[in-house]
């Protein structure tokens, strides 16, 4: 039998260029920012990604194509070791997605412009273990969160700034009394509280975080906890003093001290109620000092309304979260919780008896 050459009929190119390369890496990516929007990510989610290949980009000096698992080795080995855990697996996340897109859209491309199969650096070995919410926040006790908030309330009286540490008081307040996030609590307007809502009135959330980024998800929040009493005393006595103009659509709740090029208040910044917040522990809570967060606050709402009898759903509702497991992961109960309850069950079942005998 005798040998015969076939011709490849593929066509044949020459390498690409450095400018053909660069062209296209700016296409892959523009193409992704598409593709995740498409899918339904907020914007912020995409800008996230980008921010994260970015730095990555930066840090390998060539296309992100062209990592290898010895190079992730020495990224999140080295460089990225002591970034806190969210930045590196978000920055895993964001490199998986990467390689996932240029395997679906562009695999035979890209082989074709540099003879590269396309293959994800990370691997079993070598990928960020854990995940974002695998750090306990177990919140303080309810006796311990008051003594806070009593000595906030105090200092109120004396401080040089009233409207601020007013301002910053009562959006705490309603951190705990809610379980609003801090930027949930920062954004709300003036007219977002309806009173005439429910027996106890309702916020309007607008900016509630959405699930796996699909961006804002509004929901109504109904005023616990005395939140209703804490709001009426902060519109009434402070708000005004913050001088913006109350019939204004979209006024902020919590403003901040410094005004637009309009004259209008923008709302409070993040990091001024965070830092409040840490101030006022390290003098009225140090047992708490660095620990204490406006994360913490809303995992102490969710086990306050619990312990208080309010079944897992409603509270599921009400921190609108799309699974009810997440809502477990802010339920935290004391160590007694399991003879407290069979405790209570004796007792009940005492005071049935009672007419018996």
């Amino acid at each position: 039998m005798a040998v015969v050459a076939v011709a490849d009929l593929r066509t044949r190119r020459a390498p690409a260029s450095a400018e053909e390369l660069a062209a296209f890496e700016t296409d892959v990516l523009a193409g992704m920012v598409l593709a995740r929007s498409a899918a339904g990510l907020a914007d912020s989610t995409i800008r996230g990604e980008l921010s994260h290949l970015d730095q990555m980009r930066d840090w390998f000096g060539r296309p992100l194509w062209e990592m290898e698992p010895p190079d992730a080795d020495a990224y999140f080995g080295r460089v990225a070791r002591r970034a806190p855990k969210g930045t590196r697996l978000a920055r895993a996340a964001a490199l998986s997605v990467y390689f996932e897109f240029l395997e679906l859209r562009h695999k035979a491309e890209l082989h074709a412009m540099t003879g590269r199969v396309v293959e994800c650096p990370l691997d079993e070995m070598n990928r960020p273990r854990g995940g974002k919410d695998a750090r306990l926040r177990i919140p303080p006790l309810e006796s311990e969160v008051e003594a806070l908030f009593a000595g906030w309330a105090q200092d109120l009286a004396t401080c040089r700034r009233f409207a601020s540490s007013a301002r910053n008081y009562a959006a705490a307040r309603l951190m705990a009394d809610t379980g609003l996030r801090v930027n949930e609590a920062r954004h709300l307007a003036l007219d977002d509280i309806r009173w005439e809502l429910g027996p106890l009135g309702k916020l309007h959330v607008q900016m509630g975080k959405g699930s796996r980024g699909s961006g804002p998800r509004q929901r109504m929040v109904p005023l616990l906890n005395g939140a209703g009493r804490t709001l009426r005393w902060y519109v009434e006595d402070v708000w005004g003093q913050f001088g913006d103009d109350y019939t204004r659509h979209g006024a902020p709740l919590f403003p901040s001290e410094r005004t637009s090029a309009d004259g209008t208040r923008r709302p409070v910044g993040y990091d001024r109620l965070r830092a409040a917040l840490a101030e006022a522990t390290a003098a009225y809570l140090p047992a708490w000092k660095d620990r204490m967060s406006p994360h913490v606050l809303r995992h102490y709402c969710a086990s306050q309304l619990y312990l208080s009898g309010v079944d897992l759903i409603s509270i599921q509702e009400m921190y609108g979260h799309a699974w009810v497991a997440t809502t477990l992961r802010y339920v935290h109960v004391h160590g007694s919780r399991i003879e407290d309850a069979w405790l209570a069950g004796q007792r009940r079942a005492a005071a049935r008896l009672e007419g018996l005998v």
